[in-house]
């Protein structure tokens, strides 16, 4: 069974073990790759719950949560994969990034972990009280052809491009 769960205590040390063998991907920036246990448990996961409720953002911040994308068929506490959810988009957001990052772990790639965790993602952004979007924005490297067909299977639409980026739509 997938299911998503937020970043939490109770779960950091397979929280923090998925971070240690996961590299940047598709935009996507792991913050915790280096980050020792005690400093992930002290003032990562603290950090990431007070942005979730909009608490010390920094400027130009909006609300995130951080989700993992558990699978019980691979194991009862094994993670597949990551998705950060901006509740909603400012002005500077509006035009280079997005509602929803994800990381698949490389283990797991290929195996439909993408498009599963990201359907499971739209939905709990749509179910975010302050989520007020017609339109859940997306994006991802032009080289990374797997994410824009995960996007492109969730009811995605290519809206434009760039040198390095493909920016995707999906109505809600």
């Amino acid at each position: 069974m997938l299911y998503l769960k937020e970043m939490n205590l109770e779960d950091a040390k397979v929280q923090w073990e998925f971070f240690q063998t996961c590299p940047d991907e598709n935009g996507v920036e792991n913050l915790y790759m280096n980050m020792s246990f005690e400093d992930f448990c002290k003032n990562g996961i603290p950090k990431r719950i007070e942005f979730s409720k909009g608490i010390n953002l920094p400027e130009g911040y909006v609300p995130d949560t951080y989700y993992f994308l558990y699978d019980t068929e691979v194991g009862e506490n094994k993670i597949v994969g990551h998705f950060k959810i901006r509740h909603f988009l400012n002005d500077f957001l509006f035009n280079g990034s997005g509602h929803i990052g994800y990381i698949i772990h490389p283990e797991f790639r290929g195996r439909g972990y993408g498009t599963k965790g990201l359907k499971l993602a739209i939905e709990k952004l749509k179910e975010m009280s302050d989520f007020v979007e017609e339109e859940i924005f997306l994006r991802c490297l032009r080289s990374n052809e797997a994410s824009l067909k995960v996007m492109l299977k969730n009811g995605g639409y290519l809206h434009h491009q760039d040198e390095e980026y493909n920016f995707v739509r999906i109505k809600v």
